[in-house]
């Protein structure tokens, strides 16, 4: 199965080197699609290509939006991580259940703030909301690793596509 339909969207990054260090776990797992909105730093910038390694043209060919409403507009079904579990009428999915999601459709996996997440207006947009589970102690993931994380729960990933 192709991926090609999947994208990664990082909602007001704020270090260039977790952008970097993104674009290059997507193209170790064979993902291309990167998006980022309303970074705190001037971005695209020699510390996110330097990050990035052999991944500058994902860097390069990162759409950059300033509105989150504009980033998410063209997608059939939307998942937003997050640490936290919110007392709102949202639909939260399981890890097991990621194999129900039809990604032969435009799906984007949507990525907060390192510092403090998604808020509830951004995960209000969302189809979906996942919480990965972690140490219930400490519960906060780096960007990179998240992304990971997220990538290696994907059914049907197959690296040699």
């Amino acid at each position: 199965m192709s991926f090609s339909n999947v994208h990664f969207i990082l909602y007001k990054p704020q270090l260039p080197e977790n952008i970097g260090a993104c674009a290059r776990a997507l193209k170790n797992f064979n993902f291309r699609n990167l998006s980022v909105v309303s970074p705190k730093i001037s971005f695209p910038n020699k510390k996110a290509l330097a990050t990035s390694v052999g991944a500058k043209n994902i860097i390069q060919t990162c759409k950059i939006y300033n509105n989150f409403e504009k980033s998410i507009k063209n997608f059939n079904c939307i998942i937003a991580t997050t640490t936290r579990i919110r007392n709102k009428n949202y639909k939260y999915i399981s890890v097991k259940n990621l194999k129900n999601i039809d990604y032969r459709k435009k799906v984007a996996f949507i990525f907060g703030p390192e510092a403090s997440g998604l808020s509830n207006h951004e995960l209000g947009y969302a189809n979906y909301i996942i919480k990965l589970p972690t140490n219930p102690k400490f519960e906060s993931l780096n960007l990179c690793l998240n992304k990971i994380r997220l990538i290696h729960l994907i059914p049907g990933r197959n690296l040699l596509d």
